[in-house]
């Protein structure tokens, strides 16, 4: 048990990796019923635009004086991405079947990471990305966190907060809010109905950049395929907090966050259990997680059950 707090950390800074992530889906979601599954690979995008900033700066450039220009970096590469999927990819098919733009997400998704890996230079492998030089932070005995981790667990509330005072108090936020609601009356009332879902595709962007660069200081290292599996565990989380809440998606990142920390440290010391624990089951908690959670409340932990728009 003394290693409680140092797991429950660990889950916490996981959870709120996949919670920036959650965000991109939940916000495209719940304006334009849209589940892009490509927001894995803007993801992934946004970290390679970060590790491209840190390697134009000259040599020997202090890691701190650099993250803002990686982070402006990371957040203009996927928020470009983003911005033209939306433009060139679906919404040609906006009205159509709903399949299409699923499936269309699905083809796009592919494409930019064969992208990534066939024209970024040496993307074949993982690719170095800078890290935090010294020890972790010492908060007790049986508590530490890693710098990478210090910053996760900095940006993500501050992403959170200030997400939140713009759809709460700012004029477009409440644009937002009413496309989401119904958007044949949004635009009867005036509202740009267009320039609010790119809106909601560039805020997920630059929340899925945030998220990449966290993810590579984090880690040391970034790859062409490592928004696959991040992407599918961050809609997990979205689903588990509510699909179209942005709060929700959050808490079900911190949620699943949390499961998998202690599925790994704890799972495999139960009498009978030791095959069925470890990193390698970890998958496998996160989905039990979310088919418990959804057996019980379907919409999530904070969605509201809602009828269909027509």
């Amino acid at each position: 048990m003394h290693e409680l707090p140092q797991t429950l950390v660990n889950g916490l800074t996981l959870g709120a990796l996949y919670g920036l992530i959650a965000i991109g889906y939940t916000m495209v979601y719940g304006i334009v019923q849209l589940i892009n599954f490509a927001h894995g690979e803007i993801f992934m995008i946004g970290g390679f635009g970060a590790l491209t900033v840190y390697l134009w700066l000259p040599s020997g450039t202090s890691l701190a004086l650099a993250l803002p220009l990686m982070l402006i970096g990371g957040i203009l590469a996927s928020v470009a991405i983003a911005t033209a999927a939306e433009r060139f990819a679906y919404r040609p098919l906006r009205g159509g079947p709903r399949l299409a733009p699923l499936i269309t997400a699905i083809g796009l998704s592919i494409a930019l990471q064969q992208a990534i890996w066939a024209f970024y230079p040496d993307a074949k492998k993982a690719r170095s990305f800078p890290q935090f030089e010294g020890s972790s932070y010492q908060i007790s005995d049986s508590l530490h966190i890693q710098r990478g981790d210090a910053f996760l667990l900095i940006a993500a509330p501050l992403c959170m907060l200030a997400l939140g005072l713009f759809v709460s108090k700012s004029r477009a936020g409440r644009a937002m809010q009413a496309t989401a609601q119904d958007p044949d009356t949004a635009k009867l009332m005036g509202i740009n109905t267009d320039r609010i879902i790119v809106m909601a595709f560039a805020i997920g962007g630059a929340f899925a950049a945030v998220a990449a660069l966290s993810h590579g200081l984090k880690y040391g290292q970034i790859n062409f395929e490592m928004g696959f599996i991040a992407g599918l565990k961050a809609f997990t989380a979205a689903v588990l907090g509510g699909i179209g809440n942005i709060y929700g998606a959050m808490l079900g990142g911190v949620v699943l966050g949390i499961a998998e920390a202690l599925a790994i440290k704890y799972i495999q010391d139960i009498p009978g259990m030791d095959q069925l624990g470890g990193g390698a089951w970890k998958d496998v908690w996160a989905f039990t997680l979310l088919i418990l959670v959804l057996l019980v409340r379907p919409q999530g932990l904070l969605g509201e059950r809602v009828a269909d728009r027509a």
